[in-house]
């Protein structure tokens, strides 16, 4: 099932666009994000999908510290980027008093996670990374199940402007190594393909 977007006047300003995310009634149960100024809904993430987020969210609850949470449905906003995402799995210490309900600002995150699902996986791979690389979000992690060469895991890093650093690269069934804060190893043998 592929997402359906709604595109916006250029001219509309970001406040304009988040206010339009806030309060429109979205189909229950579906991701709605702002992707490159676009609003853009998504169906449900697939089982195994699920799968994998909770496998990786499971690994990181035991390097993380106490005020630091793992979010699923946690919305970051990269206003330069024209971009509210939703990633898999956000990192990120715990807001006693957020900004705003809705959303937290991207530069606050430490980690994020996407897995690809097949009608997005270009998100995954370019807009998004694009983006949280110019929030200054330090690591992305990419688990991308639908890579044209098999399945893979790559961990991003060392973000200038709109771009990261490669810092690792495994195919599905070899570890992948997060570096601190986390110091952490995930076995990608444990994820389901397909």
């Amino acid at each position: 099932m592929s997402a359906l977007t709604l595109g916006q006047d250029s001219d509309q300003n970001w406040d304009e666009l988040v206010r339009y995310w806030e309060e429109m009634e979205w189909p229950e149960g579906s991701k709605v994000e702002i992707i490159e100024g676009i609003i853009t809904v998504s169906p449900a993430p697939a089982y195994r999908h699920n799968v994998i987020a909770e496998r990786v969210q499971r690994r990181l609850y035991s390097v993380i510290p106490d005020d630091w949470g793992i979010f699923q449905t946690l919305a970051i906003a990269v206003p330069s980027r024209l971009g509210m995402l939703i990633p898999d799995l956000v990192v990120t210490p715990v807001q006693e008093r957020p900004e705003a309900e809705s959303h937290i600002p991207a530069a606050l995150a430490e980690l994020v996670v996407e897995v690809t699902s097949k009608s997005n996986a270009r998100h995954d791979r370019v807009s998004k990374p694009a983006a949280y690389a110019t929030a200054g979000i330090p690591l992305y992690l990419l688990i991308d199940r639908w890579a044209p060469g098999g399945p893979t895991a790559t961990l991003y890093g060392e973000p200038k402007g709109d771009v990261y650093r490669v810092l690792s690269a495994v195919k599905f069934g070899d570890p992948i190594k997060l570096p601190e804060p986390f110091g952490l190893a995930i076995d990608t043998a444990e994820f389901p393909v397909g």
